[in-house]
C-alpha cells in the first residue's frame, strides 16, 4: 500500500513504515535509546531526504520513548532528579543544534554533514561499547564481578547533588554537559542521543544499568519534543504523515522491547546495542564511499 508523503515528496509503502516504527520501538524499550540512530539511516535508505528524516524522526522518538518510560515508571527504575538535570543541558543543546542545522542548510551542506556525523559517532561509540561489553562478559564468566569505578575525577568537581534513586552524590556539571551534547546531536542527527547518553551515564556518571534505561528515555522525550517543535517552526521539514505511521509502530514496539529487555543481562544488552550501532555505521560508510548510480540530480531553482 503506497502512501504519498507531502513534505518528503516521495511515495513509500505504509506497512514498511509501520514495521520500521515497531522495530525501533522495540529497541527503545530494550536499550533506553530513542532508536533514531537506527531509524534515521533506515529512512535515508528508503529514499527519504536527510533534512526531512532528521526532523520527522525526532517526532517519532517522543512517542516510542514515552511508551517505554511508562513501563519503567511502573517498575520505579527512573531517576527523575538526574533526568531533570540532563534535561536542562539537553534543551540548551537542542537550541544550539537547530541553529547549526539551519546555518548548514543555508550553505547546502546539511545532507553530507548528517551522514558524516553518523559514521563518526556510531563508529566510535559502537567500538567502545563492544570492547567494554566483551570484557564485562569475560569477567562474569571467570567469576569476577565487573567492578564499577566508584571514584574518579568527576567526584572532585563542585556543585554536588545527591541522586537517591541512582545512589550517587556527584557534581551536576558532567550531567549538564552530557545533556548539552545529546541535545546538539538530537537536532543535527535526528536522534534521541541514547547511544551516547546510555554509555555516558554508565561509565562517566557511574549510574546502575537498571536505572539508566528509564532515566535516558525520560530525558529523551522532552529534548526530542523541543527539537521537533524548533524544526517544524524554523525549517518546515516535519512530515506529519510519515511521523504518524512511525509513531504508531513505535508505541506498540516499545512495550514489547521493555519486556524483552527485562529478561536479558546488562552485558548482553550492551553488546547487542554495540553490534547494531556498528552495523548501521558500516552501511552508511559504504554508501558514502560507493559511487552513486546517478551522479547528478535535478533540484528546484536556487537549490544547491
Amino acid at each position: 500500500m503506497q502512501i504519498y508523503l507531502p513534505i518528503a515528496e516521495v511515495s513509500v509503502n505504509a506497512f514498511l513504515l509501520l514495521g520500521l516504527g515497531g522495530l525501533v520501538g522495540i529497541l527503545s524499550g530494550m536499550f533506553g535509546v530513542g532508536g533514531g540512530f537506527l531509524m534515521t539511516p533506515l529512512l535515508f535508505f528508503i529514499g527519504i531526504p536527510p533534512a526531512v528524516a532528521v526532523a520527522t524522526e525526532a517526532n517519532q522518538i517522543v512517542a516510542s520513548s514515552f511508551s517505554g518510560v511508562l513501563a519503567h515508571l511502573r517498575r520505579k527504575t527512573v531517576d527523575l532528579k538526574m533526568g531533570t538535570v540532563l534535561l536542562i543541558g539537553g534543551l540548551i543543546g537542542a537550541a544550539l543544534g537547530v541553529w547549526v542545522f539551519n546555518y548548514l542548510k543555508s550553505l547546502g551542506q546539511v545532507d553530507l554533514l548528517v551522514k558524516l556525523c553518523y559514521v563518526v559517532f556510531l563508529g566510535i561509540i559502537g567500538s567502545l561499547m563492544f570492547v567494554e561489553s566483551l570484557n564485562a562478559i569475560r569477567k562474569t564468566k571467570s567469576g569476577k564481578a565487573p567492578a564499577r569505578k566508584k571514584h574518579n575525577w568527576i567526584h572532585g568537581l563542585p556543585f554536588k547533588m545527591r541522586f537517591r534513586t541512582s545512589g550517587l552524590y556527584i557534581s551536576v556539571i558532567p550531567p549538564v554537559i552530557v545533556g548539552v551534547l545529546v541535545g546538539i546531536l538530537a537536532a543535527i542527527m535526528g536522534v534521541g542521543g541514547g547511544f551516547i547518553m546510555v554509555p555516558a551515564m554508565i561509565y562517566l556518571l557511574g549510574m546502575p544499568t537498571k536505572v539508566v534505561v528509564g532515566t535516558s528515555l525520560f530525558q529523551i522525550i522532552f529534548v526530542t519534543g523541543f527539537t521537533t517543535l524548533l524544526h517544524a517552526t524554523t525549517n518546515y521539514t516535519v512530515d506529519m504523515v510519515l511521523a504518524v505511521l512511525l509513531l504508531v509502530g513505535g508505541v506498540v514496539g516499545a512495550q514489547f522491547g521493555t519486556v524483552i529487555g527485562a529478561k536479558l543481562k546488562a552485558e548482553q544488552l550492551r553488546i547487542l546495542l554495540a553490534m547494531m550501532v556498528l552495523a548501521v555505521c558500516g552501511k552508511l560508510a559504504l554508501d558514502l564511499l560507493i559511487q552513486p548510480s546517478e551522479l547528478f540530480s535535478i533540484g528546484a531553482a536556487g537549490g544547491h
